[in-house]
């Protein structure tokens, strides 16, 4: 078994290292699957749309009618003492290493991911959701590892599946098996995401949002129970509005998939990436056939921009 690396974390009430963090082997997460989760990503030190992510994480909860353990402060001063904890221990790291200046020590706040994940808490084995349980509470954080400058500059590779999961894809439930078998699929083809179809529209993708791009408009699949509400779905409204582009969401067909100008997909790791190769077919058409496009390329330019101002107002208060 590969070792855990001694990641800051937090556990019930405490914090703790990845390794020494333990839970009851009743736990109705490691039984049913039975609980919530959000991935926050961190700029500078900054939480990036926390509020939104506190937001869907509480609506995740309610639909399995967990009471929130935790007040938006407390939550707050979870993720503040994580970020620094892991900020701390790669500045220690970098101590270590030879030629490092006292300025460079102080630079080191490095990109973070922050997971939080809340079960329904331990009980006797029952599919009866339990009452008056305590719920378990858990955050980690982790490198924050982005697509490389090669990847946003030549785009990726994408296969297409029909969407097998459940009909609840709006809970960011830690139920992941059937996230875990979509990107397999796109595993097994040396691909970075399998794109989802349920009958002849699209869905989303293993662990991703998907956006076309037509005729100088961004679609996306609407806010429904088939698709989860990814954070950037608000962002991507936004942005769009800044770079004077149309955005709606609306049932998108296979076809309109296939005859896209641009593919992209957007997440909390990935941000914005375009698609130029799906099912081993190019993306697009005239010059920008297979290469990322224009409309990409200003979203991702805005999404800097966006991640900047938070930063700059954090730092501002």
């Amino acid at each position: 078994m590969t070792d855990l690396p001694p990641l800051p974390c937090y556990l019930n009430g405490e914090f703790t290292r990845l390794p020494d963090a333990k839970i009851s082997v009743m736990d109705r997460g490691f039984i049913f699957g039975d609980g919530v989760y959000e991935v926050v990503p961190v700029y500078s030190g900054v939480p990036f749309r926390f509020e939104h992510h506190m937001a869907r994480l509480e609506r995740s909860l309610g639909e399995l009618r967990i009471k929130p353990p935790l007040e938006r402060s407390q939550w707050r001063g979870i993720v503040g003492q994580l970020i620094a904890s892991y900020s701390d221990s790669v500045a220690a790291g970098e101590k270590a290493g030879p030629g490092k200046s006292g300025a460079r020590l102080a630079q080191v706040i490095p990109d973070q991911l922050i997971y939080i994940q809340i079960t329904r808490g331990v009980a006797m084995r029952d599919h009866v959701m339990p009452q008056n349980i305590t719920p378990t509470v858990f955050a980690m954080t982790n490198a924050l590892k982005q697509p490389s400058a090669d990847v946003r500059k030549e785009g990726v590779a994408c296969v297409s599946a029909e969407d097998f999961r459940w009909e609840k894809g709006h809970i960011k439930s830690t139920s992941l098996l059937g996230a875990v078998f979509a990107r397999q699929i796109s595993f097994d083809a040396n691909a970075t995401e399998t794109l989802m179809f349920r009958g002849k529209h699209l869905t989303e993708a293993a662990a991703s949002n998907v956006w076309v791009v037509k005729n100088g408009k961004v679609f996306g699949s609407p806010k429904d129970n088939l698709v989860l509400e990814g954070i950037r779905y608000g962002l991507f409204d936004e942005l769009c509005r800044e770079i004077g582009v149309n955005f709606e969401l609306r049932r998108i067909t296979r076809d309109e998939v296939l005859g896209a100008d641009e593919l992209l997909l957007t997440s909390a790791t990935k941000e914005v990436v375009s698609i130029t190769r799906l099912d081993g077919l190019q993306v697009g058409a005239g010059a920008h056939k297979g290469r990322p496009g224009p409309i990409g390329k200003k979203l991702y330019a805005a999404y800097q921009a966006a991640k900047m101002r938070e930063i700059t107002a954090n730092a501002a208060k």
